[in-house]
């Protein structure tokens, strides 16, 4: 059964965890279908915007301690942690905007999940927290690096090394959340917003998270190479050089292009 699932309603993809009898905490085959499902909304050109939720009670209880503490040291490190960043990384750059609706607790991984996602919607009966070091652990997917680019040192600070966890007011006050509604409202919220960015220019959308990104930190050397790349793809000296090498023959660039 599916714990990850991807629907689409016009132009906007929702990604859903679904895994509420484990409060939707995150093991090995989890990630790999969030990895599954973030290829295949990537490359769909019908969606323009994701709004990423949990089902049930929380919106994600972090890494299932299950699935992780049964690790050695090295295969922990090696592969649960560098995994949990590749797909971590893939939501965080994702072409469109992610708008995640906390309708339930987003704790440890879980919040290191919501950080990923370009707004985020919390409902008021939530909770925010870092508790890895209570279990002797630390935040392994990028709670103590994008976390902190996102929404500062000392509220990280707060949260992972002094144990404080956020309501939804104070998590709004903190900057960790954009928006508090009532409970059960969380969707609708999301909805409403994804309407807003829809009325957008889907591709000047795309390039200006993007660039944000880049000034973030978040993807700076993918992005230059993928805007330039694309400047370069549009070129007629691309058409000519790709004509030129079928014919064999030496390409003839900057003729008929206005240079």
């Amino acid at each position: 059964m599916s714990q990850v699932t991807v629907s689409v309603e016009g132009a906007t993809g929702h990604l859903r965890l679904s895994r509420p009898e484990k409060l939707n905490a995150m093991d090995t085959a989890m990630v790999e279908e969030l990895s599954s499902c973030c290829r295949q909304i990537e490359h769909r050109e019908d969606i323009h915007v994701v709004i990423l939720s949990g089902e049930g009670k929380v919106f994600s209880a972090g890494g299932d301690i299950d699935a992780w503490s049964k690790e050695n040291a090295v295969r922990f490190g090696r592969h649960w942690v560098r995994d949990g960043h590749t797909i971590f990384d893939a939501i965080a750059r994702l072409r469109q905007p992610v708008i995640a609706v906390l309708d339930g607790h987003a704790l440890g991984g879980g919040l290191e999940l919501a950080a990923c996602a370009d707004y985020r919607i919390a409902e008021t009966q939530i909770q925010i927290g870092q508790p890895e070091t209570g279990l002797g652990i630390i935040p392994g997917w990028s709670g103590t690096q994008r976390a902190v680019r996102r929404f500062g040192a000392q509220v990280v600070r707060r949260m992972a090394v002094f144990g404080e966890t956020y309501g939804a007011e104070q998590a709004l006050a903190a900057g960790l959340v954009d928006k508090v509604v009532e409970t059960g409202l969380g969707l609708q919220a999301a909805r409403e917003i994804a309407a807003v960015v829809l009325q957008r220019g889907p591709r000047a959308t795309e390039l200006v998270k993007m660039m944000i990104n880049a000034a973030e930190g978040e993807e700076r050397e993918r992005v230059i190479d993928a805007l330039a790349g694309t400047v370069a793809a549009q070129s007629p000296e691309l058409r000519e050089g790709l004509a030129a090498f079928r014919d064999k023959r030496t390409p003839e660039f900057g003729k008929g292009d206005g240079q």
